[in-house]
């Protein structure tokens, strides 16, 4: 949705690994109710005036711009925000700590807070007023590629987990040869590639141009709740060295936790699937 001259000043050197960028929607009060979002971005002069703060901002210490979403009128809450492309170093951003997550450790999370931040009105990506709806369109690219992105974790902890507990024996046998432990890594899979067609489904659809959005949440909703299942399993099957930080089943135990809730929580897919299927209370 942003000019050329955008596409070229920032997405085209993001793209290339010359610049980071970082997404600008979450904040303390407004995570997954995007629309309580309270960032302001007043017009003054040929300027925007950016007042607020974000919260779990994905390469925040790193990035060199981000896209963020901001109220820019007064209006409908669906229909007063804008996305704007912030330069990370204009004069009143302040990066916060590192925030200290119990798992995804390698990714750089922050809080960012503006004060009085001036950013050009060229700056504006699409139209005014129509940032949430961009910022929604995002979700649902964001929410496929969760459900995808739990494909290969899943394959990989199920596949090692077999191998393990293959090795290991308690009581004179293999862990693996106890039809409880057999059985539930069989289903276990049977439910990985259950996954892995409606991801194939909602892609289908993505790649035609149809709306994907009841299929990306219905795979949002089962990946995030298959990788907790899974990773759990697995971990008991390890026993003690489950609890370590030795091996990588304990990574993804902490690590795939985040599908749940990042991106739109396991609730909020559930509401959007109630719509398409109206059984919301009126």
């Amino acid at each position: 949705f942003g000019s050329d001259e955008l596409k070229r000043t920032f997405l085209a050197p993001a793209i290339a690994g010359d610049m980071v960028a970082c997404i600008g929607v979450s904040e303390p009060g407004a995570g997954s109710d995007v629309a309580n979002i309270r960032t302001t971005a007043k017009k003054q002069g040929d300027d925007f005036i950016i007042n607020g703060s974000k919260m779990w901002i994905t390469n925040g210490h790193q990035a060199d711009w981000m896209c963020l979403l901001a109220n820019t009128g007064e209006g409908p809450v669906h229909k007063n925000k804008s996305l704007i492309i912030l330069p990370m170093n204009s004069k009143g951003v302040v990066r916060g700590r590192h925030i200290d997550k119990i798992g995804m450790h390698s990714s750089d999370t922050v809080e960012i807070f503006f004060e009085d931040v001036r950013v050009p009105q060229g700056n504006l990506i699409g139209q005014e007023g129509a940032g949430f709806l961009y910022q929604m369109k995002q979700f649902q690219e964001e929410r496929l590629w969760g459900a995808a992105a739990a494909l290969l974790p899943l394959d990989l902890m199920i596949d090692d987990a077999i191998e393990y507990t293959r090795q290991r024996k308690i009581f004179g046998k293999p862990v693996l040869d106890n039809q409880v432990v057999h059985f539930k890594l069989a289903e276990l899979k049977t439910e990985t590639e259950l996954l892995r067609s409606l991801v194939y489904r909602a892609t289908a659809l993505y790649v035609q141009g149809q709306d994907m959005t009841k299929m990306a949440s219905m795979a949002k909703l089962k990946g995030g709740r298959l990788l907790r299942e899974a990773s759990d399993a697995c971990l008991q099957y390890y026993g003690g060295m489950g609890f370590t930080n030795d091996l990588p089943v304990s990574r993804y135990y902490r690590d795939t936790r985040l599908t749940s809730i990042g991106g739109g929580a396991d609730e909020v897919m559930l509401s959007i699937l109630c719509k398409f299927m109206g059984t919301l209370p009126k």
